[in-house]
Protein backbone atom coordinates (compact mmCIF):
# COMPACT_ATOMS: atom_id res chain seq x y z
CA UNK A 1 0.00 0.00 0.00
CA UNK A 2 0.94 3.39 -1.26
CA UNK A 3 2.30 5.67 1.64
CA UNK A 4 0.43 8.74 2.65
CA UNK A 5 2.39 11.99 1.24
CA UNK A 6 2.95 14.74 4.02
CA UNK A 7 1.78 18.11 3.27
CA UNK A 8 4.58 20.35 2.03
CA UNK A 9 4.00 23.18 5.26
CA UNK A 10 4.08 19.82 7.90
CA UNK A 11 7.34 18.73 5.81
CA UNK A 12 8.92 22.41 6.07
CA UNK A 13 8.34 22.66 10.18
CA UNK A 14 9.73 18.80 10.55
CA UNK A 15 12.71 20.25 8.86
CA UNK A 16 12.94 23.76 10.63
CA UNK A 17 12.53 25.55 7.72
CA UNK A 18 8.92 27.61 9.48
CA UNK A 19 7.75 27.95 12.69
CA UNK A 20 4.10 26.55 12.88
CA UNK A 21 3.35 30.22 13.71
CA UNK A 22 4.34 31.22 10.01
CA UNK A 23 2.57 28.63 8.45
CA UNK A 24 -0.55 29.35 10.22
CA UNK A 25 -0.43 33.39 9.58
CA UNK A 26 0.39 32.23 5.95
CA UNK A 27 -2.22 30.07 5.68
CA UNK A 28 -4.68 32.74 6.78
CA UNK A 29 -3.64 35.76 4.68
CA UNK A 30 -2.99 33.79 1.42
CA UNK A 31 -5.52 34.25 -1.23
CA UNK A 32 -7.76 31.01 -2.46
CA UNK A 33 -5.81 29.75 -5.38
CA UNK A 34 -2.31 30.63 -4.01
CA UNK A 35 0.04 27.40 -3.40
CA UNK A 36 1.34 27.08 0.10
CA UNK A 37 5.05 27.32 -1.49
CA UNK A 38 4.31 30.34 -3.23
CA UNK A 39 2.66 31.89 -0.32
CA UNK A 40 5.79 30.81 1.99
CA UNK A 41 8.34 32.51 -0.84
CA UNK A 42 6.40 35.49 -1.18
CA UNK A 43 6.72 36.25 2.50
CA UNK A 44 10.70 35.68 2.76
CA UNK A 45 10.08 32.55 4.93
CA UNK A 46 12.06 30.16 2.87
CA UNK A 47 13.73 30.77 -0.28
CA UNK A 48 13.31 28.93 -3.53
CA UNK A 49 16.63 26.65 -3.20
CA UNK A 50 15.01 25.28 0.34
CA UNK A 51 11.44 25.12 -1.54
CA UNK A 52 13.04 23.05 -3.71
CA UNK A 53 15.07 20.47 -1.86
CA UNK A 54 11.53 20.16 0.26
CA UNK A 55 9.84 19.50 -2.77
CA UNK A 56 12.32 16.84 -4.17
CA UNK A 57 12.19 15.19 -0.77
CA UNK A 58 8.09 15.14 -0.66
CA UNK A 59 7.58 14.35 -4.49
CA UNK A 60 10.76 12.26 -5.56
CA UNK A 61 11.57 14.22 -8.29
CA UNK A 62 15.16 15.04 -8.60
CA UNK A 63 16.02 18.99 -8.66
CA UNK A 64 19.09 20.27 -10.61
CA UNK A 65 20.60 23.61 -11.10
CA UNK A 66 20.98 25.07 -14.63
CA UNK A 67 24.06 27.25 -14.26
CA UNK A 68 26.69 25.95 -16.08
CA UNK A 69 24.89 22.68 -17.62
CA UNK A 70 25.48 21.34 -20.81
CA UNK A 71 22.04 22.10 -22.85
CA UNK A 72 21.16 20.35 -26.42
CA UNK A 73 20.34 23.51 -27.68
CA UNK A 74 18.19 21.26 -30.52
CA UNK A 75 15.97 20.40 -27.96
CA UNK A 76 14.60 24.27 -27.71
CA UNK A 77 13.01 23.97 -31.27
CA UNK A 78 10.57 21.00 -29.74
CA UNK A 79 9.36 23.86 -27.41
CA UNK A 80 8.60 27.30 -28.56
CA UNK A 81 9.97 30.10 -26.56
CA UNK A 82 6.80 31.41 -25.58
CA UNK A 83 5.70 28.15 -24.09
CA UNK A 84 8.37 27.68 -22.21
CA UNK A 85 8.37 30.95 -20.65
CA UNK A 86 4.56 30.91 -19.72
CA UNK A 87 5.15 27.57 -18.25
CA UNK A 88 8.03 27.73 -16.79
CA UNK A 89 9.91 24.97 -18.60
CA UNK A 90 13.13 23.97 -20.55
CA UNK A 91 14.45 21.06 -22.08
CA UNK A 92 17.46 19.70 -20.71
CA UNK A 93 18.37 16.02 -22.75
CA UNK A 94 16.43 12.59 -24.38
CA UNK A 95 17.60 9.04 -23.54
CA UNK A 96 15.66 6.72 -26.37
CA UNK A 97 12.03 8.39 -26.23
CA UNK A 98 12.38 10.27 -22.85
CA UNK A 99 12.50 13.78 -22.70
CA UNK A 100 14.30 15.53 -19.78
CA UNK A 101 12.10 18.96 -18.47
CA UNK A 102 13.26 21.11 -16.10
CA UNK A 103 10.27 22.47 -14.44
CA UNK A 104 9.47 24.88 -11.39
CA UNK A 105 6.05 23.20 -10.86
CA UNK A 106 6.79 19.53 -11.66
CA UNK A 107 3.20 18.99 -10.25
CA UNK A 108 1.35 20.08 -13.61
CA UNK A 109 0.17 16.83 -15.19
CA UNK A 110 -1.59 18.98 -17.47
CA UNK A 111 1.29 20.67 -19.08
CA UNK A 112 3.59 17.18 -18.85
CA UNK A 113 0.39 16.01 -21.16
CA UNK A 114 0.44 18.36 -23.19
CA UNK A 115 4.14 18.19 -23.50
CA UNK A 116 4.17 14.51 -24.44
CA UNK A 117 1.24 15.07 -26.79
CA UNK A 118 3.30 17.83 -28.95
CA UNK A 119 6.79 16.32 -28.76
CA UNK A 120 5.87 12.43 -28.97
CA UNK A 121 8.47 11.77 -26.13
CA UNK A 122 7.60 10.32 -22.75
CA UNK A 123 8.57 13.12 -20.41
CA UNK A 124 10.26 12.85 -17.32
CA UNK A 125 10.55 16.11 -15.14
CA UNK A 126 12.89 17.72 -12.66
CA UNK A 127 12.57 20.54 -10.68
CA UNK A 128 14.30 24.05 -11.11
CA UNK A 129 14.14 27.40 -9.89
CA UNK A 130 12.02 29.66 -11.59
CA UNK A 131 14.88 32.58 -11.74
CA UNK A 132 17.00 29.42 -13.18
CA UNK A 133 14.54 28.72 -15.59
CA UNK A 134 13.76 32.21 -17.08
CA UNK A 135 17.42 33.13 -17.09
CA UNK A 136 18.44 30.07 -18.92
CA UNK A 137 15.44 30.78 -21.75
CA UNK A 138 16.40 34.59 -22.02
CA UNK A 139 19.86 33.14 -22.56
CA UNK A 140 19.43 30.64 -24.94
CA UNK A 141 16.21 31.06 -26.75
CA UNK A 142 17.68 34.76 -27.13
CA UNK A 143 21.37 33.98 -28.11
CA UNK A 144 20.42 34.60 -31.96
CA UNK A 145 17.02 36.32 -31.51
CA UNK A 146 17.76 39.71 -33.15
CA UNK A 147 21.42 40.24 -32.02
CA UNK A 148 23.45 38.34 -34.83
CA UNK A 149 20.87 39.60 -37.44
CA UNK A 150 21.14 43.02 -36.09
CA UNK A 151 24.85 43.44 -36.59
CA UNK A 152 24.61 42.20 -40.16
CA UNK A 153 21.97 44.88 -40.43
CA UNK A 154 23.94 48.03 -39.03
CA UNK A 155 27.46 46.52 -40.68
CA UNK A 156 27.03 48.49 -43.98
CA UNK A 157 25.30 51.19 -42.22
CA UNK A 158 25.80 53.90 -39.79
CA UNK A 159 22.37 54.61 -38.19
CA UNK A 160 18.71 52.81 -38.56
CA UNK A 161 16.43 54.24 -40.57
CA UNK A 162 13.08 55.99 -38.26
CA UNK A 163 10.64 53.00 -39.27
CA UNK A 164 13.73 50.35 -37.49
CA UNK A 165 13.27 52.19 -33.99
CA UNK A 166 9.28 52.06 -34.57
CA UNK A 167 8.59 48.63 -35.90
CA UNK A 168 8.04 45.96 -33.44
CA UNK A 169 9.62 42.67 -35.48
CA UNK A 170 12.62 45.08 -35.67
CA UNK A 171 15.93 43.49 -34.03
CA UNK A 172 16.79 47.03 -32.58
CA UNK A 173 12.97 46.72 -31.07
CA UNK A 174 14.05 42.84 -30.08
CA UNK A 175 17.21 43.87 -28.52
CA UNK A 176 15.82 46.42 -26.12
CA UNK A 177 13.31 44.08 -24.93
CA UNK A 178 15.71 41.51 -24.00
CA UNK A 179 18.20 43.99 -22.13
CA UNK A 180 14.84 45.28 -20.19
CA UNK A 181 13.66 41.32 -19.73
CA UNK A 182 17.32 40.37 -18.57
CA UNK A 183 17.46 43.30 -15.95
CA UNK A 184 14.03 42.49 -14.75
CA UNK A 185 15.02 38.88 -14.28
CA UNK A 186 18.04 39.95 -12.44
CA UNK A 187 16.44 42.30 -10.38
CA UNK A 188 18.52 45.29 -10.94
CA UNK A 189 18.17 48.75 -9.74
CA UNK A 190 19.60 50.43 -12.40
CA UNK A 191 20.52 49.98 -16.44
CA UNK A 192 23.44 52.19 -17.67
CA UNK A 193 24.42 52.19 -21.58
CA UNK A 194 27.58 54.23 -21.71
CA UNK A 195 29.25 55.04 -25.03
CA UNK A 196 32.88 54.77 -25.62
CA UNK A 197 34.81 55.91 -28.21
CA UNK A 198 34.91 52.26 -29.98
CA UNK A 199 32.17 50.59 -28.52
CA UNK A 200 28.90 51.12 -26.25
CA UNK A 201 28.49 49.43 -22.88
CA UNK A 202 25.41 47.91 -20.72
CA UNK A 203 25.48 47.05 -17.52
CA UNK A 204 22.98 46.40 -14.60
CA UNK A 205 23.18 47.65 -11.08
CA UNK A 206 22.46 44.49 -9.06
CA UNK A 207 22.59 44.94 -5.25
CA UNK A 208 24.10 48.07 -5.30
CA UNK A 209 26.99 46.82 -7.89
CA UNK A 210 27.68 47.84 -11.39
CA UNK A 211 28.59 44.87 -13.85
CA UNK A 212 28.71 44.62 -17.33
CA UNK A 213 25.74 42.68 -19.09
CA UNK A 214 26.58 43.49 -22.88
CA UNK A 215 29.02 45.03 -25.10
CA UNK A 216 27.59 46.18 -28.48
CA UNK A 217 29.74 47.99 -31.29
CA UNK A 218 29.58 51.35 -31.51
CA UNK A 219 27.95 51.85 -34.93
CA UNK A 220 24.17 50.67 -32.86
CA UNK A 221 24.60 52.89 -30.56
CA UNK A 222 22.37 55.87 -32.44
CA UNK A 223 19.72 53.56 -33.36
CA UNK A 224 19.79 52.19 -29.43
CA UNK A 225 19.46 55.79 -28.12
CA UNK A 226 17.04 56.55 -30.22
CA UNK A 227 14.75 53.78 -29.50
CA UNK A 228 14.95 53.84 -26.07
CA UNK A 229 14.16 57.97 -26.89
CA UNK A 230 10.88 57.11 -28.28
CA UNK A 231 9.75 54.59 -25.47
CA UNK A 232 9.63 57.32 -23.04
CA UNK A 233 8.50 60.16 -25.41
CA UNK A 234 11.96 61.63 -25.80
CA UNK A 235 13.30 64.42 -28.66
CA UNK A 236 14.88 62.05 -30.63
CA UNK A 237 16.40 65.43 -31.99
CA UNK A 238 17.64 66.96 -29.36
CA UNK A 239 21.34 65.58 -28.47
CA UNK A 240 23.04 68.32 -26.45
CA UNK A 241 21.37 68.59 -23.32
CA UNK A 242 19.43 66.18 -20.91
CA UNK A 243 16.36 64.71 -21.18
CA UNK A 244 14.38 63.00 -18.36
CA UNK A 245 11.36 60.46 -19.04
CA UNK A 246 9.37 57.33 -17.98
CA UNK A 247 8.42 54.31 -19.70
CA UNK A 248 5.69 52.22 -18.54
CA UNK A 249 5.31 48.60 -19.90
CA UNK A 250 4.56 45.29 -19.97
CA UNK A 251 7.56 42.38 -19.37
CA UNK A 252 7.18 38.48 -18.55
CA UNK A 253 3.39 39.22 -18.00
CA UNK A 254 3.99 41.89 -15.04
CA UNK A 255 3.86 45.71 -14.89
CA UNK A 256 7.55 47.59 -15.36
CA UNK A 257 8.12 51.17 -14.66
CA UNK A 258 11.29 53.05 -15.72
CA UNK A 259 12.58 56.59 -15.01
CA UNK A 260 15.06 57.18 -18.00
CA UNK A 261 17.49 59.96 -17.77
CA UNK A 262 19.98 60.90 -20.67
CA UNK A 263 23.16 62.87 -20.27
CA UNK A 264 25.36 64.01 -23.29
CA UNK A 265 28.76 62.94 -23.17
CA UNK A 266 32.29 63.14 -25.45
CA UNK A 267 31.10 60.15 -27.06
CA UNK A 268 27.40 60.18 -27.18
CA UNK A 269 24.51 59.95 -25.03
CA UNK A 270 24.68 58.20 -21.67
CA UNK A 271 21.22 56.56 -20.64
CA UNK A 272 20.48 55.36 -17.56
CA UNK A 273 17.06 53.62 -16.80
CA UNK A 274 16.21 53.13 -13.14
CA UNK A 275 13.52 50.27 -12.84
CA UNK A 276 11.16 50.89 -9.85
CA UNK A 277 10.06 47.95 -8.55
CA UNK A 278 6.16 48.86 -7.77
CA UNK A 279 6.23 45.82 -5.00
CA UNK A 280 8.84 47.59 -2.49
CA UNK A 281 6.84 50.63 -2.82
CA UNK A 282 3.81 49.15 -0.41
CA UNK A 283 6.43 48.14 2.14
CA UNK A 284 5.36 46.83 5.20
CA UNK A 285 7.93 49.19 7.37
CA UNK A 286 8.69 45.83 9.32
CA UNK A 287 10.28 44.48 6.57
CA UNK A 288 12.82 47.20 6.51
CA UNK A 289 15.22 45.52 8.71
CA UNK A 290 14.35 48.11 11.58
CA UNK A 291 15.89 46.34 14.96
CA UNK A 292 13.31 46.52 17.54
CA UNK A 293 14.87 49.90 19.54
CA UNK A 294 14.99 51.90 16.26
CA UNK A 295 11.36 50.44 14.73
CA UNK A 296 9.85 51.96 18.54
CA UNK A 297 11.67 55.11 17.53
CA UNK A 298 10.93 55.65 14.15
CA UNK A 299 7.11 54.53 14.68
CA UNK A 300 7.09 57.45 17.98
CA UNK A 301 8.31 60.05 15.26
CA UNK A 302 6.23 59.36 12.63
CA UNK A 303 2.97 59.04 15.05
CA UNK A 304 3.85 62.51 16.05
CA UNK A 305 1.01 65.58 15.27
CA UNK A 306 3.53 67.85 14.19
CA UNK A 307 7.67 67.95 13.72
CA UNK A 308 9.92 67.42 11.25
CA UNK A 309 11.36 63.79 10.34
CA UNK A 310 14.42 63.34 8.27
CA UNK A 311 15.79 60.63 6.23
CA UNK A 312 19.38 61.12 5.58
CA UNK A 313 21.85 58.99 3.32
CA UNK A 314 23.62 59.07 -0.17
CA UNK A 315 21.80 57.97 -3.44
CA UNK A 316 20.35 55.21 -3.73
CA UNK A 317 20.25 54.08 -0.24
CA UNK A 318 16.44 53.51 -0.12
CA UNK A 319 15.19 56.63 1.30
CA UNK A 320 12.28 56.83 -0.40
CA UNK A 321 11.49 52.79 0.46
CA UNK A 322 11.16 54.24 3.74
CA UNK A 323 9.61 57.43 3.15
CA UNK A 324 6.84 55.10 1.36
CA UNK A 325 6.66 52.89 3.74
CA UNK A 326 5.71 55.89 6.50
CA UNK A 327 3.03 57.23 4.12
CA UNK A 328 1.80 53.87 3.68
CA UNK A 329 1.31 52.83 7.42
CA UNK A 330 0.23 56.97 8.00
CA UNK A 331 -2.16 56.75 5.09
CA UNK A 332 -5.97 56.42 5.91
CA UNK A 333 -9.26 58.41 5.73
CA UNK A 334 -9.04 60.72 7.88
CA UNK A 335 -5.93 62.68 7.39
CA UNK A 336 -4.83 64.66 4.30
CA UNK A 337 -1.44 63.48 2.74
CA UNK A 338 -0.02 65.93 0.49
CA UNK A 339 3.85 65.10 -1.34
CA UNK A 340 5.92 67.21 -3.26
CA UNK A 341 9.04 65.05 -4.87
CA UNK A 342 10.76 65.50 -8.02
CA UNK A 343 10.06 62.80 -10.09
CA UNK A 344 6.73 61.07 -8.71
CA UNK A 345 8.87 58.11 -8.75
CA UNK A 346 5.69 56.34 -7.36
CA UNK A 347 2.01 56.44 -7.31
CA UNK A 348 0.23 55.80 -3.98
CA UNK A 349 -3.73 55.72 -3.57
CA UNK A 350 -5.33 57.87 -1.13
CA UNK A 351 -2.50 59.99 -1.59
CA UNK A 352 -1.82 63.79 -3.26
CA UNK A 353 0.95 64.18 -4.98
CA UNK A 354 2.74 66.85 -6.68
CA UNK A 355 5.87 66.67 -9.54
CA UNK A 356 8.45 69.51 -9.65
CA UNK A 357 8.24 71.48 -12.44
CA UNK A 358 11.10 74.13 -12.57
CA UNK A 359 10.62 75.58 -15.83
CA UNK A 360 7.41 76.61 -14.97
CA UNK A 361 8.25 78.08 -11.71
CA UNK A 362 7.35 75.00 -9.67
CA UNK A 363 9.94 74.63 -7.06
CA UNK A 364 9.68 72.68 -3.66
CA UNK A 365 9.91 76.10 -2.38
CA UNK A 366 6.70 77.46 -3.96
CA UNK A 367 5.48 74.04 -3.91
CA UNK A 368 5.35 73.99 -0.52
CA UNK A 369 3.85 76.89 0.29
CA UNK A 370 0.90 76.66 -1.85
CA UNK A 371 0.38 72.92 -0.05
CA UNK A 372 0.07 74.98 3.23
CA UNK A 373 -3.26 76.61 1.62
CA UNK A 374 -4.76 72.63 1.45
CA UNK A 375 -5.48 71.94 4.66
CA UNK A 376 -3.06 69.31 4.91
CA UNK A 377 -2.06 66.71 8.17
CA UNK A 378 1.02 65.19 6.77
CA UNK A 379 3.47 66.73 4.17
CA UNK A 380 6.36 64.98 2.28
CA UNK A 381 8.97 66.86 0.50
CA UNK A 382 11.18 64.80 -1.95
CA UNK A 383 14.23 66.77 -0.87
CA UNK A 384 15.78 69.49 0.74
CA UNK A 385 18.62 71.19 -1.53
CA UNK A 386 18.48 74.29 0.03
CA UNK A 387 17.73 77.01 2.43
CA UNK A 388 14.24 77.99 0.90
CA UNK A 389 13.00 74.71 1.17
CA UNK A 390 14.15 74.30 4.52
CA UNK A 391 13.04 77.27 6.37
CA UNK A 392 9.46 76.98 4.65
CA UNK A 393 9.59 73.09 5.58
CA UNK A 394 10.28 74.62 9.32
CA UNK A 395 7.89 76.61 9.29
CA UNK A 396 5.05 74.13 8.13
CA UNK A 397 6.26 71.66 10.86
CA UNK A 398 5.75 74.76 13.56
CA UNK A 399 2.40 75.57 12.15
CA UNK A 400 0.84 71.94 13.16
CA UNK A 401 2.25 69.98 10.36
CA UNK A 402 4.22 66.59 10.21
CA UNK A 403 7.17 66.84 7.65
CA UNK A 404 8.74 63.94 6.35
CA UNK A 405 11.55 64.63 3.68
CA UNK A 406 15.02 63.82 2.78
CA UNK A 407 18.60 65.16 2.80
CA UNK A 408 22.14 64.09 1.81
CA UNK A 409 24.30 63.70 4.57
CA UNK A 410 26.70 60.97 6.00
CA UNK A 411 25.29 60.31 9.58
CA UNK A 412 22.24 61.90 11.81
CA UNK A 413 24.02 64.63 13.94
CA UNK A 414 26.29 65.90 10.94
CA UNK A 415 22.32 66.58 9.41
CA UNK A 416 22.23 69.08 12.49
CA UNK A 417 25.34 70.81 11.58
CA UNK A 418 24.62 70.87 7.62
CA UNK A 419 21.14 72.66 8.07
CA UNK A 420 22.44 75.40 10.75
CA UNK A 421 25.73 75.84 7.51
CA UNK A 422 22.75 76.08 5.33
CA UNK A 423 21.87 79.33 7.11
CA UNK A 424 18.78 77.68 9.09
CA UNK A 425 18.54 79.59 12.98
CA UNK A 426 18.89 77.30 15.60
CA UNK A 427 16.41 78.17 17.52
CA UNK A 428 14.26 77.12 14.97
CA UNK A 429 15.86 73.56 14.06
CA UNK A 430 15.69 72.78 17.89
CA UNK A 431 12.50 73.65 17.96
CA UNK A 432 11.19 71.77 14.78
CA UNK A 433 13.54 68.60 14.25
CA UNK A 434 11.73 65.82 15.71
CA UNK A 435 14.10 62.84 14.73
CA UNK A 436 16.89 61.83 12.03
CA UNK A 437 16.81 58.83 10.50
CA UNK A 438 20.42 58.13 8.64
CA UNK A 439 20.28 54.84 6.42
CA UNK A 440 22.60 53.04 4.09
CA UNK A 441 21.96 49.29 2.24
CA UNK A 442 24.37 46.46 2.68
CA UNK A 443 24.00 43.60 0.91
CA UNK A 444 22.21 40.02 2.14
CA UNK A 445 24.52 36.67 2.13
CA UNK A 446 22.36 34.36 0.02
CA UNK A 447 20.54 31.99 2.30
CA UNK A 448 20.80 29.15 -0.38
CA UNK A 449 24.87 28.60 -0.22
CA UNK A 450 25.31 30.06 3.22
CA UNK A 451 28.46 28.60 5.15
CA UNK A 452 29.48 29.66 8.82
CA UNK A 453 33.08 30.52 9.51
CA UNK A 454 35.26 31.64 12.37
CA UNK A 455 35.63 35.42 12.64
CA UNK A 456 38.98 36.12 11.81
CA UNK A 457 41.18 38.46 14.30
CA UNK A 458 39.84 41.35 12.73
CA UNK A 459 36.89 41.13 13.17
CA UNK A 460 36.98 40.10 16.62
CA UNK A 461 38.50 43.55 17.12
CA UNK A 462 36.41 45.59 15.30
CA UNK A 463 33.32 44.15 17.46
CA UNK A 464 35.37 44.12 20.85
CA UNK A 465 36.03 48.41 19.68
CA UNK A 466 32.39 48.81 19.69
CA UNK A 467 32.22 46.52 22.82
CA UNK A 468 30.64 43.49 21.25
CA UNK A 469 31.22 39.67 21.07
CA UNK A 470 31.58 37.45 17.57
CA UNK A 471 31.59 33.78 17.45
CA UNK A 472 30.72 33.20 14.08
CA UNK A 473 30.12 34.76 10.90
CA UNK A 474 28.29 33.92 8.01
CA UNK A 475 29.28 33.91 4.01
CA UNK A 476 28.06 32.90 0.56
CA UNK A 477 30.14 30.67 -1.06
CA UNK A 478 28.04 31.09 -4.24
CA UNK A 479 25.88 29.33 -6.15
CA UNK A 480 23.24 29.95 -9.23
CA UNK A 481 20.86 31.94 -7.24
CA UNK A 482 23.28 34.61 -5.88
CA UNK A 483 24.88 34.31 -9.59
CA UNK A 484 28.40 33.33 -7.80
CA UNK A 485 28.42 36.19 -5.74
CA UNK A 486 27.54 34.48 -2.40
CA UNK A 487 24.90 37.69 -1.86
CA UNK A 488 21.03 38.41 -2.43
CA UNK A 489 19.32 40.90 -2.27
CA UNK A 490 20.21 43.61 0.46
CA UNK A 491 19.23 44.85 3.57
CA UNK A 492 19.11 48.34 5.50
CA UNK A 493 21.32 49.46 8.15
CA UNK A 494 19.85 52.56 10.47
CA UNK A 495 20.71 55.18 12.89
CA UNK A 496 17.46 56.65 14.38
CA UNK A 497 18.43 59.63 16.15
CA UNK A 498 15.94 61.03 18.54
CA UNK A 499 15.72 65.05 19.26
CA UNK A 500 15.39 64.95 23.29
CA UNK A 501 15.33 68.53 25.28
CA UNK A 502 19.10 68.11 26.25
CA UNK A 503 20.20 67.86 22.31
CA UNK A 504 17.68 71.08 21.47
CA UNK A 505 19.48 72.75 24.38
CA UNK A 506 22.86 71.79 22.78
CA UNK A 507 22.01 72.57 19.14
CA UNK A 508 20.33 76.33 20.23
CA UNK A 509 23.61 76.81 22.04
CA UNK A 510 25.78 76.07 19.37
CA UNK A 511 27.06 72.72 20.90
CA UNK A 512 30.17 70.97 18.63
CA UNK A 513 29.56 67.94 16.83
CA UNK A 514 31.90 66.03 19.39
CA UNK A 515 28.95 67.26 22.07
CA UNK A 516 26.03 66.53 20.24
CA UNK A 517 27.49 62.58 19.49
CA UNK A 518 28.02 62.19 22.96
CA UNK A 519 24.79 63.42 23.99
CA UNK A 520 23.25 60.97 21.16
CA UNK A 521 25.16 58.04 23.15
CA UNK A 522 24.01 59.05 26.51
CA UNK A 523 20.12 58.32 24.74
CA UNK A 524 21.13 55.04 23.40
CA UNK A 525 21.25 55.72 19.66
CA UNK A 526 22.28 52.94 17.79
CA UNK A 527 25.16 54.07 15.57
CA UNK A 528 25.17 52.99 11.92
CA UNK A 529 28.21 50.90 12.47
CA UNK A 530 26.43 49.35 15.61
CA UNK A 531 23.36 48.17 13.81
CA UNK A 532 25.47 46.88 11.10
CA UNK A 533 27.44 44.55 13.55
CA UNK A 534 24.15 43.74 14.78
CA UNK A 535 23.35 42.75 11.93
CA UNK A 536 26.75 40.21 10.97
CA UNK A 537 25.63 38.74 13.87
CA UNK A 538 22.32 37.89 13.12
CA UNK A 539 24.29 35.91 9.90
CA UNK A 540 22.56 38.71 7.60
CA UNK A 541 25.23 40.32 6.10
CA UNK A 542 29.55 40.61 5.97
CA UNK A 543 31.80 42.68 7.86
CA UNK A 544 33.23 43.60 3.97
CA UNK A 545 29.89 44.86 3.63
CA UNK A 546 29.26 46.98 6.68
CA UNK A 547 32.73 48.45 6.60
CA UNK A 548 31.91 49.30 2.64
CA UNK A 549 29.21 51.90 3.69
CA UNK A 550 29.28 52.94 7.87
CA UNK A 551 32.87 54.23 9.47
CA UNK A 552 34.20 52.59 12.36
CA UNK A 553 35.92 54.85 15.03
Amino acid sequence: MRQARKRLGDLLIEVGLITPEQLQTTLEEKSKNQKIGEALLQRGFITEQQLIEVLEFQLGIPHISLFNYPFDTNLFSLIPKETARRNLIIPLKKEGNKLFIAMADPMDYIMIDDLRLSTGFQIQPVIATKDDILRTINKFYNIDDGFEELLGEFQQKENGRIDDVTDLDSPIVRLVNQLLSAAVLQRASDIHIDPQETKVVVRYRIDGVLRVERVLPRHMQGVLTARIKIMSNLDITEHRIPQDGRIKLNLDYHPVDLRVSTLPTVYGEKIVMRLLDMSSTLNDLRKLGFNSLNMKRFNELIEKPTGIVLITGPTGSGKSATLYAALNKLNSENVNIITIEDPVEYQLEGINQIQVNSNVGMTFATGLRSILRQDPNIIMVGEIRDKETAEVAIRASLTGHLVLSTLHTNDSIGTVTRLIDMGIEPFLLASSLSGVVAQRLVRKVCRDCVEIHEPSKREIEIFSKRGMKIERISRGKGCSSCNMTGYKGRVALHEVLIINDELSRAMMNGESFQKLKELAQKNKTIFLIDDGLLKIKQGLTTTEEVLRVAILE
